[in-house]
């Protein structure tokens, strides 16, 4: 046995609960402070004016489009390297790290240039007002041009989790949102001697704290993955097969990433059918959008410590522990989303006060918020059976299902229950409806997946 190659990675060995536990708390407890931050940043943007807040919801879908392609591509670096770790192809898995560094760069430039050109065209396409086009133009431009931070950080934090270094990953994520929450009231407001910057104050504060945590994982792979072998040269000239392996499972996540962000979009206009509150109502959707992700991002973030966990032990033709992630991931993701479900049916009126909410605001947002919530359950079962689609290289079935979720189902049924029914209201049963028909789906493909890819492994 040659004494020099590494032993066998924790995601061979460790036992099932106790190493998703391991890989996942981490990530869900910086996924938590991600969500906090989301809200934190809401809240300060809303004591500026309720415009201020609605712009942030117009903004929206491009900053999805950003973390899609961000996220999207770190999804290919991640089945490509713990795949390759579990096969023993160390060349691979350094490979799709120094190559992933390169896409990340990539994926900047692109959005360095649309911020230029298109910033102010996409909010004005969705608001005659000129105060709300003039507060998403600034924010936007800011996040966009200055999106290298964002990508960095995104990657670096994958490569982290890829070799089940999720700690780090966490302390990554963790000190740019607190850097983040900071400098928000400071740079918004002008306290202890900076300028009042008003909504390009939010803005900055987003892109220093991205920054900020890109130097801080860069700086933790470089000290604490010896799994990964970091080379200028493989970074700048890319492995064209790994770009290949990444984008394969990586487009589709984007694909299905950037969805949300065209449903956002188009949710954003649907809502402007309702004219005399369209403006209200966007900013019921936006908030909603923050307060959901305080119990879809742990659920994100344990899918993210269990895919490295499902791919490695796929490599590795290791049947059982499949199994066991698989269990504990459903049933976890429940749990969780049970709480959350709880949560928005009683005290609806309490998280729209994070936001500023007047009586006008709270009419739209206590409804809007309980009968979504209705969906969160089923969400949970989908989210988790997803983590299989993409640790094995399946991801066209996430994407699929996202296709069906957000643009087949969802705002047809948004769009015909704003016509029908001309009330507010009834336009977000369209999230319980599309859900129902994603969980279906899910189950379904879930089922194919694992007849055909899992089934054949010996136990």
């Amino acid at each position: 046995m040659d004494n020099n190659m590494p032993k066998e990675n924790k995601m061979g060995v460790m036992p099932v609960p106790r190493l998703i536990v391991s890989m996942s708390l981490p990530m869900m407890f910086s996924m938590l402070v991600q969500a906090l931050y989301n809200i934190v940043d809401a809240y300060f943007v809303a004591k500026i004016e309720e415009a201020a807040l609605t712009a942030v919801s117009l903004a929206l879908p491009l900053q999805m489009l950003m973390i899609a392609v961000g996220s999207g591509t770190g999804v290919g670096i991640n089945a490509m390297l713990s795949t390759s770790l579990g096969e023993k192809r160390y060349d691979k898995s350094n490979a799709a790290a120094n190559t992933g560094i390169f896409l990340a760069f990539c994926s900047f430039i692109v959005f360095l240039f649309l911020g230029l050109f298109i910033a102010k065209p996409f909010i004005a396409s969705q608001t005659d007002s000129a105060a709300i086009t003039e507060y998403g133009t600034t924010y936007l431009m800011i996040v966009m041009v200055c999106s290298l931070g964002l990508f960095f950080q995104m990657t670096f934090e994958r490569l982290l989790q890829s070799t089940g270094l999720t700690f780090y990953s966490m302390i990554s994520q963790l000190t740019g949102a607190i850097v983040n929450m900071i400098l928000d009231p400071i740079m918004i407001f002008g306290l202890i001697g900076f300028p009042a910057m008003g909504m390009a104050g939010a803005a900055v504060a987003t892109v220093v704290g991205q920054t900020i945590a890109a130097i801080v994982s860069i700086i933790l792979n470089l000290k604490k993955n010896k799994e990964l072998s970091f080379e200028w040269k493989k970074i700048l000239h890319p492995d064209v097969e790994a770009i290949a392996r990444i984008y394969r499972v990586g487009v589709p996540s984007i694909l299905m990433m950037s969805i949300g962000s065209v449903m956002s979009y188009l949710m954003n206009m649907i809502l402007g059918f309702f004219a005399d509150i369209a403006e209200t109502a966007r900013a019921v959707y936006g908030s909603y959008f923050r307060l959901q992700s305080f119990f879809f991002m742990p659920v994100f973030g344990m899918n993210n410590g269990i895919i490295p966990v499902l791919a490695y032990n796929y490599g590795a033709k290791k049947r059982k522990r499949i199994d066991e992630a698989l269990r504990f991931g459903v049933i976890a993701a429940v749990v969780i989303m049970l709480f959350g479900t709880l949560v928005f049916e009683l005290i609806p009126d309490k998280l729209l006060d994070i936001f500023e909410a007047d009586a006008n605001m709270k009419a739209i947002g206590v409804p809007a918020l309980r009968i979504i919530a209705v969906h969160f359950p089923i969400a949970a079962v989908a989210i988790s059976l997803g983590s299989v689609f993409q640790a094995f290289s399946k991801s066209i079935f996430s994407l699929v299902i996202s296709i069906c979720r957000q643009l087949v189902v969802l705002i047809p049924a948004a769009w015909i229950l704003a016509v029908v029914t001309g009330d507010v209201n009834k336009v977000w049963f369209s999230f319980i409806i599309a859900e129902l028909v994603s969980g279906m789906l899910s189950v379904i493909f879930f089922k194919y997946v694992y007849k055909t890819t899992i089934g054949p492994i010996e136990y």
